[in-house]
């Protein structure tokens, strides 16, 4: 008789299963080397980054198939590794700007490699106390994690074989769709998104959506409830804001009406969007603040127990809270020297003391808040599609008005109050980024049945291997490219415009020059949206809800990405109603569709790993180009017929194979 691994559920303590082996930590460690890379050079060219997780599991899954004794939980240690030492590389969208103010002339390995490991580890410690209160206590969606789990189970050899062959065929071919769309996107035979402006009165609009198979895959994902409510937010930004923000305006000479509407949208809207989104991210904040606290209890008891003898699931056990707080508090202590590094021999120097101190607290304190804010943002629509450089907008304007306050100058001391900012920010951020990963991985854990402390563990270790990676891939970027504002850039220097933006919000706070106006109505927005939601609530007895942080991220993302999303939570929905007419079946059924979204995730995933990897060989920036650039018209239909096409096809194939799934448990025999 042959005994079924688990994968879901609780596992006992005397568990024989592998899962934190040193050949999972080797091969997330060498996944982490190709990925991070990729990462930097696409988040430092586009402003772009791609989520690791599930093509790590992909990678993982092909290499400890060749063991007899590999697991899903020992596949998900890998996928952890690479995911967190990947997600760090967001890091970019900070630290850059000290090179464009010219504060630095490169980067330092080990300065940068310290910055980068102290804010990873405190985004591992301060989401710890999270996963009881946004994964095991909490019905947030978690895409992603979802999807990885879904990756992870259907390649574990020890399950159902039909089942697995079945799910795992599903995955290939979502996967063979979406990276085929992404092939003919980036050969630019297809577009990858439509998008047109157009006149509202005196102003300008626009509209658009991506011909993106993963948007679709996360929208059948995250739900109906999720989309409809970043829609209510484009309708604002797009259908209020946009219009009368531009009303009057006129493009400068040499740009296009498009080009004046979209960069209208890019630095005002968005600033009342970050206003919004921070509202919405404090009242989340104040109403988990209950389940975080909870959270803290329980794995206090937990330790507990532990002590006293008691033996707990292992599917339960996380760090020890003594080990979390001793090592969040130890982490000031490298903090506070890297600042007293930093700032030392500044005009600025006089004030170290207050600095230090305003930045270990506001590390300490807004640490935990942009953890419980990206956790929460992470569960409801994915940790690649979170706004991060939103929260890096947060992090950065409270940071430089704390620095303000204790460090007022004169304008020649500007310079090096927004380094210091920028410096202070980057540590805060390496929390913000570790943590919108981290409680996604640990859903996918919980999940594959995997022991809470052993994934934490091998997110410290992912995050040790990306401090050790970023730093030269960094340096090399700057030697080869260079950063476009900085002195001597040249044609071909890379936009980094996350870094770019965040330093400009510096520079206008210590310079007076940033629209506090912009903020302040999407603050007062986001306070009637959370009103709105808190009486749609009660109204309803809480069958309805419309998030007020996904009603500010549909401000703040692009409208590209947010129209997008939609379509894939309808089609999911719709799929669901048909699987729930047919009984027995459903519960399988609904799985197939699951797949066939994580399938779409995981193409798109994999070609943007192997495209980045081509693009950084080559040099050139849309190397994989066959057609001229008059091809675009073309290619706005084609992509559009394709993308239908694919959806429909792809969507009626798993309708298909479905009806198989259905006939095969009805002939199974009692």
């Amino acid at each position: 008789m042959t005994t079924k691994t688990p994968t879901t559920g609780e596992r006992s303590a005397d568990s024989p299963i592998k899962e934190l082996t040193i050949r999972a930590v080797i091969i997330g460690g060498l996944i982490t080397l190709v990925f991070t890379a990729a990462n930097v050079y696409l988040g430092l060219k586009v402003g772009l980054t791609f989520a690791t997780s599930i093509p790590a599991a992909v990678i993982s899954m092909a290499i400890l198939r060749r063991f007899a004794d590999h697991t899903v939980q020992e596949n998900n240690i890998v996928q952890t590794i690479a995911s967190a030492a990947g997600t760090l590389s967001a890091i970019i969208f900070v630290l850059p700007g000290l090179v464009m103010i010219g504060w630095w002339t490169g980067f330092s390995y080990w300065e940068t490699a310290c910055v980068v490991a102290v804010g990873g580890i405190l985004g591992v410690t301060y989401s710890i106390p999270l996963r009881r209160a946004l994964v095991t206590g909490s019905d947030l969606p978690y895409p992603e994690g979802v999807a990885a789990a879904e990756v992870l189970k259907v390649g574990d050899t020890h399950g159902s074989v039909e089942e697995n062959k079945r799910g795992l065929k599903v995955i290939i071919v979502g996967g063979l769709v979406s990276a085929g769309m992404s092939l003919l996107t980036a050969m630019k035979l297809a577009a990858g998104s439509l998008k047109s402006a157009f006149h509202v009165g005196s102003g300008g609009s626009m509209f658009g959506f991506s011909i993106s198979m993963a948007l679709v895959g996360v929208g059948h994902l995250v739900g109906v409830g999720v989309s409809v409510a970043m829609l209510v937010g484009v309708a604002i930004s797009h259908g209020v804001l946009l219009p009368v923000i531009s009303s009057g305006l006129e493009p400068e000479e040499g740009d296009t009406f498009a080009k004046f509407v979209q960069s209208t949208f890019n630095g005002d809207v968005r600033m009342a969007g970050a206003g919004a989104m921070t509202v919405a991210a404090l009242w989340t904040l104040l109403k988990i603040i209950g389940p975080i606290v909870r959270g803290i209890k329980e794995s206090l008891a937990s330790s507990r127990h532990r002590k006293a003898g008691d033996v707990l699931p292992l599917t339960e056990r996380d760090m020890p809270m003594s080990v979390v707080v001793t090592v969040t508090l130890a982490s000031m202590l490298p903090i506070g020297a890297l600042l007293w590094l930093f700032v030392k021999d500044t005009d600025i120097s006089h004030h170290v003391g207050s600095l230090i101190a305003v930045s270990i607290i506001f590390t300490l304190l807004i640490g935990l808040v942009v953890a419980g804010i990206c956790g929460y943002m992470a569960g409801l629509i994915g940790a690649s599609n979170s706004p991060i450089s939103g929260v890096g907008v947060i992090i950065v304007i409270t940071a430089a008005l704390l620095i303000k306050v204790v460090a007022t100058g004169d304008a020649s001391q500007t310079d090096d109050l927004v380094a210091y900012t920028l410096f202070t920010a980057s540590i805060v951020f390496g929390i913000a980024t570790i943590s919108n990963d981290n409680l996604q991985d640990l859903k996918t854990g919980q999940l594959v049945g995997a022991t809470p402390w052993r994934q934490q563990v091998a997110l410290i270790i992912g995050v040790i291997f990306g401090a050790a990676v970023i730093p030269p891939v960094l340096q090399l970027m700057l030697t080869g490219f260079g950063f476009a504002g900085m002195e001597g850039a040249g044609p071909d220097a890379l936009a980094a415009p996350q870094a770019a933006l965040m330093t400009s919000l510096a520079t206008g706070i210590f310079g007076g020059s940033l629209d506090w106006g912009l903020i302040g109505t999407g603050a007062l927005i986001g306070c009637a949206i959370v009103a709105f939601d808190e009486l749609l609530g009660r109204s309803t007895k809480n069958k309805y809800h419309l998030p007020p942080l996904a009603v500010g991220m549909g401000m703040y993302l692009p409208i590209t990405v947010t129209c997008t999303v939609p379509i894939g939570a309808f089609i999911g929905y719709f799929y669901d109603k048909f699987a729930e007419k047919h009984g027995d079946a459903a519960a399988q059924m609904k799985r197939l569709g699951v797949l066939m979204a994580t399938g779409l995730i995981v193409g798109e995933s994999l070609f943007g790993v192997l495209n980045a990897g081509i693009i950084a060989g080559s040099g050139v920036a849309s190397p994989l180009q066959v057609v001229p650039d008059s091809f675009e018209t073309a290619a706005n239909w084609i992509g559009l017929v394709v993308f239908i096409g694919l959806l429909y096809g792809s969507y009626k194939w798993v309708f298909n194979l479905s009806k198989n799934a259905k006939q095969a448990i009805a002939d199974k025999p009692e």
